[in-house]
């Protein structure tokens, strides 16, 4: 950002050239490239949860499939629940795998009454759960927390840069005009960046945050239906 080619005279205490975007991001400050990191930051791990929640949601609609799992289950017919968790995969599936195999298990067991048997289900339900929930949220903490401090930082780098601004205006005789208009160029570009970066956190954790509700909802949806199907099937 700071190659002399990108600011008048090759001088990099002079203002940028028209259209140098790099060489006006130089002339904000010290600030600048840690915003620039944040929203790096921010990108990356938008990526991985891109990728993570994609694969966590499984090969189909969770909608459809809890659909079809609720219709099997209601039918009796928990084999072909079994193998819609196999070609569904992802955590809904998962979390539906385990607490078929716990139905399994119950339906076997004749020494447990019909309570205990649905207490157990909803435990093995609630275990694989809680095992599936913490890879979903993983690193949202951080784009959260992102999506707080860079506007905070760039109001620094605006308020810096504004310091610098009016310094070089208090200047005795005439105000120092590249001083000027480097305080001011300090001040945009760390409101511009500020601004830019929390903004694309926000809307990331917000969507992020959508689709891991709507694998939550899929979860209990699932989850209620084995219960009520093993309370109706065995009375």
């Amino acid at each position: 950002m700071g190659n002399p080619a990108r600011f008048q005279d090759n001088n990099p205490e002079m203002g940028p050239l028209p259209g140098e975007i790099l060489g006006a991001m130089y002339k904000g400050g010290f600030i600048v490239p840690i915003l620039i990191g944040l929203f790096i930051t921010v990108v990356t791990f938008a990526i991985e949860r891109f990728i993570t929640i994609g694969k966590s949601k499984g090969s189909g609609s969770v909608e459809s499939f809890v659909r079809k799992i609720r219709s099997l289950m209601t039918s009796g017919d928990v084999e072909g629940a079994k193998a819609e968790c196999a070609k569904q995969r992802g955590s809904i599936a998962n979390v539906v795998n385990a607490g078929i195999f716990m139905f399994q298990q119950m339906e076997k067991d004749p020494n447990l009454d019909k309570e205990r048997k649905l207490m157990a289900i909803q435990k093995e339900l609630e275990e694989a759960t809680t095992l599936e929930l913490p890879m979903l949220s993983k690193n949202l903490v951080i784009i959260s927390t992102i999506a707080s401090i860079a506007t905070l930082l760039g109001l620094l780098g605006t308020v810096i840069g504004m310091i610098r601004a009016f310094a070089a205006l208090a200047t005795a005789g005439a105000p120092d005009a590249v001083a000027l208009s480097t305080g001011i160029s300090e001040a945009l570009n760390n409101t511009a960046l500020g601004i830019l970066t929390s903004s694309v956190a926000i809307i990331m954790y917000n969507y992020f945050t959508s689709r891991i509700d709507n694998i939550t909802y899929g979860i209990d949806e699932s989850g209620f239906t084995l219960t009520q199907s093993f309370a109706s099937l065995y009375k």
